[in-house]
């Protein structure tokens, strides 16, 4: 018989023996690395963790509520809604001039609507610091302003418990002064008159604040807050609206354009941003009839043989109300040299770009914000396209509406203002 089949049986059994043994001892690592090559790509090695390094577990429910949210910080009080307002790119503007000019909307901080409501805050925080106010004692804070800062003061002093008493002249527009009425403010409006006059309203809030504090029958003291002279003014600039506008422009900015009448904005400003951009330009926008624009052009007020803040002269001849005056203030003076430039602004040129920025941009502003972008503009066309300047845009229209507006009149249906025809070359 044939013993060739029962050898290949035999062969085949004793193969299989050997594969399997050797298998057996091969298999393992065979398995594992199948599993790596395979595994869920959450897992730490498909993430490219080490399985063998320790796992660090954080709670990130501190603060939910139990239906999940999360808490956030709510802020305190309406002093909260001052500073940090935006900065945005006037379209109309910098598409004629080939400039970015870009306005701090000052105009929207949540106190009274202008840049007076940090110099506001700040007097107020300042003088709590050195002991000259107390909250709720009956304290009152007495202020010649000719509109804007008695409103933020008004606002600010309801917040933190005191009363405000303005003093302002007569000749600005009525809006403010029932605006003040509405905050709780007691309010003076007096003849415009020169500084030296005892009834100039910032003479006239400083000896009411003095009468005041000397009157034992009346609670609390006066305290005046003194915008003009006080350094809490520029310091709010300098700790606030510099740094803002700093990082906002990404510390790239070729100019800044804005007007005076305290001059705590620009000396504040110009403090802060001098030092850190070498090649910076500081600009004043001032109006017609305002002594600031030959301070800086050529060292004097009027004329070498008259002595600066003693000329018995009315308020500025001007319908721009904000900013212009004829006398040196010590916050103007803290930044006066930092200056570089200054320009005049005419009333008919304030009054056409107020209608230009509601006609091209649908921004309604007042008369020193229209007043700064003629500024700006003019200086545009000055260092020619592909610069950034920064200007201010102050408080809205609607403060106004009684003079500055009735002048400059209805925007209505107008879409083709040409901008050589509100500034000419």
């Amino acid at each position: 018989m044939d013993n060739r089949p029962r050898l290949f049986l035999t062969t085949a059994f004793l193969c299989g023996v050997l594969l399997t043994l050797g298998f057996k001892d091969f298999y393992p690592d065979l398995e594992r690395r199948f599993r790596r090559r395979h595994a869920p790509v959450n897992s730490l090695a498909g993430a490219g963790l080490d399985p063998r390094a320790q796992i660090k577990l954080e709670d990130h429910t501190t603060g939910a509520t139990r239906d999940g949210a999360q808490d956030v910080e709510v802020a305190e009080g309406i002093e909260a809604c001052v500073g940090n307002t935006p900065l945005f790119r006037i379209k109309s503007l910098s598409e004629e001039t080939g400039c970015d000019i870009l306005a701090k909307a000052e105009f929207l901080n949540g106190a009274g609507g202008s840049p007076k409501d940090r110099v506001a805050l700040n007097m107020i925080k300042t003088a709590e610091e050195q002991g000259l106010l107390t909250p709720h004692s009956g304290d009152t804070i007495y202020e010649g302003t000719v509109g804007s800062t008695g409103i933020s003061l008004a606002t600010i002093c309801r917040a933190r418990g005191y009363l405000a008493h303005i003093c302002m002249p007569s000749d600005q527009a009525t809006e403010k002064s029932d605006l003040l009425l509405k905050l709780g403010a007691i309010v003076d409006r007096v003849p415009p008159a020169p500084i030296i006059d005892p009834m100039h309203f910032v003479n006239r809030a400083r000896n009411l604040a003095a009468d005041h504090t000397a009157d034992p029958s009346r609670p609390g003291r006066g305290y005046f807050a003194d915008q003009f002279e006080n350094p809490a003014n520029w310091q709010a600039h300098f700790e606030g609206t510099g740094p803002e506008i700093y990082q906002q422009c990404g510390k790239k900015l070729d100019a800044f354009v804005a007007g005076a009448g305290t001059g705590g904005t620009i000396a504040g400003v110009a403090r802060f941003l001098k030092p850190r951009l070498r090649d910076l330009t500081i600009v004043l926008a001032d109006p017609q009839g305002s002594g600031l624009f030959n301070r800086i052009k050529y060292g004097l007020m009027f004329d070498t043989l008259e002595k600066e803040g003693t000329r018995r002269r009315s308020q500025v001849d001007t319908v721009v109300e904000g900013i212009g005056i004829n006398r040196v203030t010590a916050n103007f003076e803290a930044g006066r040299e930092l200056i570089d430039d200054a320009i005049k602004v005419t009333d008919e040129e304030a009054l056409a770009m107020a209608r230009w920025l509601a006609e091209k941009d649908g921004i309604f502003v007042g008369s020193s914000s229209s007043a700064n972008c003629v500024a700006a503009v003019r200086f545009a066309r000055q260092i020619g396209p592909g610069h950034r300047i920064v200007t201010i845009l102050c408080d809205s229209g609607t403060r106004h509406l009684s003079k500055f507006w009735a002048q400059a009149g209805n925007v209505g249906g107008r879409m083709d203002s040409k901008l050589d025809d509100i500034i000419g070359s």
